[in-house]
């Protein structure tokens, strides 16, 4: 690929960025355990009322300019879906190991001692997310 179009594929890229608004996260974990696998699975939905969660029908119904506007407008932005991501992920994983203890696959002790490192590690991506970086390391991602 040319300069030219390597130059092109990123103003594209960035002004779908810019655009795009997610309206549904979904979270699913499972802990596996002596006893078997216990499973969660998580969604949440933005600012919307449609089945579908705003999907691709929202925007296409959309016919006047200020319908263009409103539809563009809900959702989340992608750094905001990231953070929406971690807050449904931790919570999924908590759940899960949650699931895994009453079911007793883990220990209580094993299950806190995971859910200790879980919201450390989920509180610093949501750091690292707030100021920019993706990967949990300080670093752009």
């Amino acid at each position: 690929m040319g300069s030219e179009n390597n130059e092109e594929l990123k103003a594209v890229v960035e002004k779908v960025k810019k655009h795009l608004k997610v309206t549904k996260v979904v979270c699913t974990r499972s802990v596996k355990g002596r006893g078997g696998d216990s499973y969660v699975g998580f969604s949440a939905a933005w600012d919307t009322t449609q089945d579908d969660a705003g999907g691709g029908a929202d925007q296409i119904s959309a016919h006047t300019d200020a319908d263009e506007k409103m539809a563009a407008s809900q959702g989340l932005s992608l750094k905001e879906s990231r953070i929406a991501s971690l807050i449904l992920g931790m919570q999924a994983d908590i759940a899960a190991h949650d699931h895994a203890m009453a079911g007793g696959n883990l220990s209580m002790g094993q299950r806190d001692e995971a859910v200790k490192a879980i919201k450390h590690n989920y509180s610093r991506l949501m750091v690292d997310a707030m100021n920019g970086n993706g990967n949990g390391n300080g670093k752009q991602a």
